[in-house]
């Protein structure tokens, strides 16, 4: 019998190559997300902090001569010291300025006089809102009452032509246009040739019948019925309801006048078609005859 001879058993070594002593890799670098740092909220300067009147260039020593702008919003909280204010809107008031803008740099706002109601008193603020009012009637036609012991300011603000009026004052009749009592009657050019009451009287008469005055020879015309469309004595002829002067036997004044014209055109077109159609019946009814 062999003898079996019993070998020693060996380590087993591992099948990796790597050295287990040495240390692993390192990872890559990962980019994380930032996140902006949030900002202080903006410091408003606080009531009992002196500041700067940018008008004087004097210390606000105390809180209660700082004016606060009513608008903050718009405007921003400027330093200004309630003396130098008042007289800044005295001083344009005196220049007729009616909307007076913020006295900051760079600020395009304007004061509201009812916020500042408090700060320029009773007297100034009075005299703020009739600048106001002066400058909204500016762009409207105006004229004052003629007569001495009123003189008050009528504004036309519903446009158009207006000549006679009535003040709402003293209820005094006057004319808009030349400014002078009402004319009755006459022409602004004319009215300032009175001469006695009895002109005056004419005129009132002429305004209560109607009466137009002739274009050319400048004489008055009465109309108790019939066409518009008259004929003067000096062969003139004119619409008695514009006054204007006429060479055709309508106006287009009016809505009546030009009903007129468009019938007297249709009848002229009427007249030409049968007439058209007389022609070509006569030319037919001779062929057949020969």
């Amino acid at each position: 019998m062999g003898n079996n001879l019993a070998t020693p058993a060996r380590p087993l070594q591992s099948q990796d190559p790597t050295n287990e002593d040495e240390p692993p890799p390192p990872l890559p670098p990962q980019q994380l997300p930032l996140s902006p740092l949030p900002q202080p909220p903006p410091q408003l300067p606080q009531e009992n902090q002196p500041s700067t009147c940018e008008i004087c260039i004097e210390p606000i020593i105390s809180p209660t001569q700082l004016f606060k702008s009513p608008n903050n919003d718009k405007c921003g909280p400027h330093p200004f010291c309630k003396d130098c204010m008042i007289r800044y809107i005295q001083a344009k008031l005196d220049d007729n300025v009616s909307k007076i803008a913020c006295p900051a740099l760079n600020c395009s706002q304007f004061l509201d006089p009812q916020a500042c109601r408090t700060l320029v008193g009773p007297q100034l603020f009075v005299k703020w809102c009739d600048s106001l009012c002066e400058s909204a009637v500016m762009g409207f036609p105006r004229s004052f009452c003629p007569n001495r012991n009123c003189s008050a300011l009528i504004v036309n603000e519903c446009g158009g032509t207006v000549k006679k009026a009535t003040c709402p004052c003293c209820k005094r009749l006057f004319c808009f246009q030349c400014k002078l009592p009402w004319h009755a009657g006459f022409r602004c050019e004319e009215s300032g040739e009175f001469r006695d009451r009895n002109d005056r009287a004419f005129g009132v008469l002429v305004e209560q019948k109607n009466w137009m005055r002739c274009p050319q020879c400048q004489h008055f015309v009465e109309l108790i019925e019939g066409c518009q469309i008259v004929k003067c004595r000096c062969l003139a002829s004119f619409c008695y309801k514009c006054g204007r002067q006429v060479y055709q036997h309508w106006c287009t004044c009016d809505s009546t006048s030009m009903c007129c014209v468009w019938f007297l055109r249709i009848f002229t077109v009427l007249i030409g078609v049968f007439g058209v159609l007389f022609l070509f019946w006569n030319t037919e009814s001779r062929k057949h005859n020969v």
